[in-house]
């Protein structure tokens, strides 16, 4: 039986504080990870289409670099982040005043592809409980199976 929340090609595992998606993506990874940790990029790639746009920050992202987003919830609001791991070509995550994390992690395939996995990751969060209260991970499952998707249905076409 599928899930009507996650595309087709993608998958999705999930434990009591993170949940991650996971699909291959019709491009080497240096050029996947240079997408990624472009912020003008985002609102392509949200998978909940909250994110609008850049506000500050450098074009593309490196280690410990803070960068602003504008984002629409209901309500305009803007969000600071910070880069929190990076290992450059493989893995990128952030997180903003909350402190969970969105982490990208990119793996070449024999063929030449990227294996793409995106993990929402409350464990390093200021209040995981009050998250979980909330009902996350879980309520960002459709996200980043979404969001996995974005990326590789950008490069598909």
């Amino acid at each position: 039986m599928t899930d009507p929340d996650v595309p087709e090609g993608v998958s999705v595992e999930q434990d009591r504080d993170t949940v991650s998606a996971t699909t291959v993506v019709a491009a080497p990874p240096a050029e996947v990870f240079d997408f990624i940790r472009r912020p003008a990029n985002h609102p392509v790639i949200s998978g909940d289409a909250t994110v609008k746009g850049t506000t500050i920050g450098p074009e593309v992202l490196g280690e410990g670099d803070r960068f602003g987003m504008k984002m629409k919830l209901g309500a305009p609001y803007r969000v600071t982040s910070q880069v929190k791991e990076f290992t450059h070509g493989t893995k990128i995550a952030w997180a903003h005043f909350s402190g969970h994390r969105w982490r990208w992690e990119l793996e070449p395939t024999a063929d030449g592809l990227t294996k793409l996995t995106e993990t929402y990751d409350q464990t390093t969060a200021k209040a995981p409980f009050l998250l979980r209260l909330g009902g996350y991970p879980g309520r960002h499952k459709a996200n980043v199976a979404r969001s996995v998707a974005n990326v590789r249905d950008h490069f598909a076409s």
